[in-house]
């Protein structure tokens, strides 16, 4: 199955609750000390597979050794918090032999920087532990540093000792600017730090090798990843879109696993006594099963824990967020959710005014990504679950109840199948090449428009953002093209123009279906070019008219990426025409939309937030002096702005489309002065 996902940026700690297909022992929690015979086999195929299959068409040789160690050490300690630099150097000094022992199927490399990293860490926390309860002269004029780049490791114990008395100093003024009482944020602390160690000593052997093995094939370019079995599971459960389990997702803060939404129509949703925010701190199975303490746990285990075949029960022992101090006990039995909320949605919304008096309708579709259920699809099913079939009967009921335009929604739309890509385009166009497609070879094959006819044949907005990405790319770019529609957004989308393939790791090993599970390899096999031949590689597309946002100068791009391929170009195909969008239009597009964003308060708000945004992004460092701290969060938190953005980037619970959000406005805005336009060209829009 290909693939045109992009490495969806968001935080690995929310995680949906279902199942897997088989039940998990509970983990014992002892630090890997020494590779398996498993460990090498699965090195083995994954070296073979980057040198054989890769677009590259690389050897893992000395330079791929050397950013797989650079990946790891970033990987294990970004912020240079944990190392000394005298570790760093030792390991430097093997930097060119990682790919010679990968290739012979050892990873032994990977044990020794996490024994050491494991040593590390169990001193820095008992540093921070005692800062923690140390008194910090809040007035001093001191800075902490805040950019990865620019910080360096600890040469001495010293030294060691003053970077985390300033992480646990700003740590502090983070939650005093919050209002909080210094015993409550001690407290806080001492369990976020004591958090951290117990996570880390939760380290399996089986993402150990993920994270090693990925430091390696990232070298090559940032989407090639070993997928350890458990990050396997919950990839298909998303395309899929649905799981056995209660239906919520969780999400872990200062080693408490928090409930973070409830997924509508699930065992919880229907039972109703679990809320959002509810702290989950024990776990049992089936009617008797002894409770479990999950407090400190690691999310993915707890995950584990609470999925289960459909018809099983699971307890949940739950301190309640409006009662905390009333635990109580709750029986669910687990059921088959359908991820609803990670589907196609559509909402006909009003705005605008027609000559006769009456608004505008406008069919808006949120699509969160591209999907599909590849087991369904693969075994036959005639109703297996996709993109294209959703959004088809969606743009039906457009048509049946007479929109004068389809606005599609694409913002945080990370990818997914390339087939529903491409697909997809065809409900808009009648026939024609959708995207080209390049191997190693060099030779580009193109993915036609399967079906002749279009579902929607109106006016067509595409709304994108810069966390729109890969499939999402595919789409956009076609219909830039053919000028089909007009994009409307960021300045230009991610940048991520290939394809990626799945490799079963034990199909691969054995050569036959083996009934097991050793994880797949997530490989970078070809490049996508758009049907004029332009590749969306690091430069994405870019925007007919573009909206003010904060996300647009996130630093979440392609070209942000360490190594990132690059920008090229193809030869173009022939393909129709449809004159819905031409330069003079959009120039009269852009200079109406600048001339109301200038007139807004609440842009002139945005703008004036993108800008300290973009002031506090470039510093390196952070100010530990309270009153200076306090006045610049007054202003912005940077950190917070882009967390937040991150957040929304992996949240399903946004509505379809917000009509009170002013940026929407601005967008359905854009989109009637593109009626009146077409009207006055005097285009013929066909339904």
């Amino acid at each position: 199955m290909q693939h045109a996902t992009a490495v969806r940026p968001g935080f690995a700690n929310c995680l949906s609750l279902g199942v897997a297909a088989l039940l998990v022992a509970a983990p014992t929690y002892a630090r890997p000390t020494e590779q398996s015979a498993e460990d090498r086999q699965i090195a083995l195929a994954v070296s073979l597979l980057m040198e054989k299959q890769h677009i590259s068409q690389k050897r893992i040789d000395d330079q791929a050794s050397e950013r797989c160690l650079e990946s790891m050490l970033k990987s294990l300690d970004p912020l240079k918090l944990f190392f000394y630099q005298s570790d760093v150097d030792e390991f430097s000094r093997n930097k060119h032999e990682l790919d010679d022992q990968v290739r012979g199927g050892s990873i032994r490399m990977a044990y020794k920087i996490f024994e050491r990293f494991m040593e590390r860490v169990d001193e820095r926390i008992d540093i921070a532990l005692e800062q923690v309860n140390a008194e910090h002269d809040f007035t001093l004029k001191e800075e902490m540093i805040r950019d990865a780049d620019a910080a360096k490791y600890a040469k001495t114990p010293e030294e060691a000792k003053d970077k985390w008395r300033r992480r646990v100093k700003y740590e502090m003024l983070t939650f005093i600017a919050d209002d909080m009482e210094p015993s409550e944020a001690r407290e806080k602390l001492t369990r976020r730090y004591t958090s951290i160690r117990k996570r880390w000593d939760q380290t399996s052997n089986d993402e150990l090798l993920e994270m090693y093995l990925t430091a390696m094939t990232t070298g090559f370019d940032p989407h090639s990843t070993y997928m350890s079995p458990s990050t396997l599971d919950n990839f298909e459960i998303q395309m899929r879109l649905k799981l056995d389990g209660i239906g919520a997702s969780l999400r872990s803060e200062d080693g408490y696993t928090k409930v973070h939404q409830i997924i509508a129509g699930g065992a919880a949703d229907e039972d109703g006594r679990l809320k959002e925010g509810d702290e989950i701190i024990g776990v049992g199975q089936g009617d008797d099963g002894e409770i479990e303490d999950i407090v400190d746990m690691k999310l993915n285990d707890v995950v584990s824990k609470i999925r289960g075949e459909r018809g099983s029960i699971v307890r949940l022992e739950v301190r309640p967020v409006d009662n905390p101090k009333d635990l109580q006990v709750y029986k669910l039995v687990r059921q088959e959710i359908k991820l609803t909320e990670s589907e196609a949605r559509s909402e006909i919304v009003e705005w605008g005014t027609k000559p006769n008096g009456q608004p505008y309708r406008v069919g808006v579709i949120a699509l969160p990504s591209f999907y599909m259920d590849m087991d369904a699809a693969r075994a036959g099913d005639p109703n297996y679950k996709s993109t294209t079939r959703d959004v088809r009967r969606l743009l039906k009921d457009f048509n049946a109840k007479g929109v004068d335009a389809v606005m599609v929604d694409l913002r945080f739309n990370g990818g997914g199948s390339l087939t529903e890509a491409v697909n997809m385009t065809g409900l808009f166009i009648d026939k024609g090449p959708v995207v080209q497609v390049k191997g190693p070879d060099g030779r580009a094959q193109r993915f036609e428009d399967p079906e002749s006819g279009m579902v929607w044949s109106g006016p067509l907005v595409v709304l994108t953002n810069k966390f729109s990405a890969s499939a999402s790319e595919i789409f956009a770019g076609a219909m830039q093209d053919y000028n089909r529609g007009l994009i409307v957004g960021d300045d230009a989308t991610h940048g991520k123009g290939t394809v990626q393939q799945l490799y079963d790791v034990a199909q691969l090993l054995f050569r036959i279906n083996k009934d097991m599970n050793m994880g797949a390899m997530k490989l970078t096999i070809q490049q996508f070019y758009r049907p004029d031949g332009a590749s969306t590689q690091n430069k994405g597309v870019v925007s007919d008219v573009v909206i003010p946002s904060l996300t647009s100068h996130l630093d979440v791009g392609e070209s942000d990426l360490d190594y990132a391929l690059a920008f090229d170009k193809i030869g173009s195909l022939s393909h129709d025409e449809y004159q819905m969008v031409d330069s003079n239009m959009v120039s009269q597009l852009r200079e109406s939309s600048k001339a109301r964003i200038a007139k807004s308060e609440d842009f002139a708000k945005d703008i004036k937030r993108i800008n300290k945004f973009e002031e506090q992004k470039d510093r390196k460092t952070v100010t530990l002096n309270k009153a200076e701290f306090l006045a610049e969060r007054e202003e912005l938190d940077a950190d917070k702005e882009q967390e937040d953005a991150f957040e929304e980037a992996v949240s399903n619970d946004r509505p379809v489309f917000d009509m009170e959000d002013h940026y929407n406005q601005e967008a359905l805005s854009i989109l009637i002065d593109y009626l009146m336009l077409l009207k006055n060209n005097r285009v013929a829009i066909g339904r």
